[in-house]
């Protein structure tokens, strides 16, 4: 299975960034509207500078304590980004989130955000890919 057929099985299309000069408190707020678990960063919404995880804004609170809420999403977002492409083979990033041990990706084409599949989006499409084998051995087996 492709990312692609992945994104367009995703209930909202698109990506949601903030700014690198946005705080992590506005980061925060979005994460929790959206209830997402990572916000990509992005000085114009279409080209990733970084990514920001949940994760990313309790360990620098648990480090430096609530002060790091008011500084810019830049100081702790992470700039190496790991993305792949709507061609890209979901069991292949699945190798590579687990490998890696995050999960969130992002998806770009032509250096521009066109989406962000989760681990869990990547695993949902790979179990329903085996369902669909299994009914198909299994009616071959049957005869219909």
């Amino acid at each position: 299975m492709l990312i692609q057929q992945i994104l367009k099985s995703k209930a909202s299309a698109g990506v949601v960034t903030v700014s690198p000069d946005a705080s992590v408190s506005e980061a925060a707020k979005v994460l929790a509207e959206k209830k997402f678990g990572t916000v990509m960063i992005s000085a114009d919404g279409e080209h990733p500078d970084g990514i920001l995880s949940e994760r990313d804004i309790v360990r620098e609170l648990a480090k430096s304590g609530g002060g790091c809420l008011d500084k810019p999403v830049s100081d702790y977002m992470t700039k190496k980004l790991i993305t792949c492409t709507g061609q890209s083979n979901a069991e292949d990033v699945l190798k590579q989130m687990t490998d890696g041990r995050f999960r969130h990706m992002p998806v770009v084409e032509d250096d521009k955000l066109v989406g962000i599949v989760t681990l869990g989006d990547v695993v949902k499409a790979q179990l329903a890919t085996v369902a669909m084998e299994k009914d198909a051995l299994k009616d071959m087996i049957m005869g219909h």
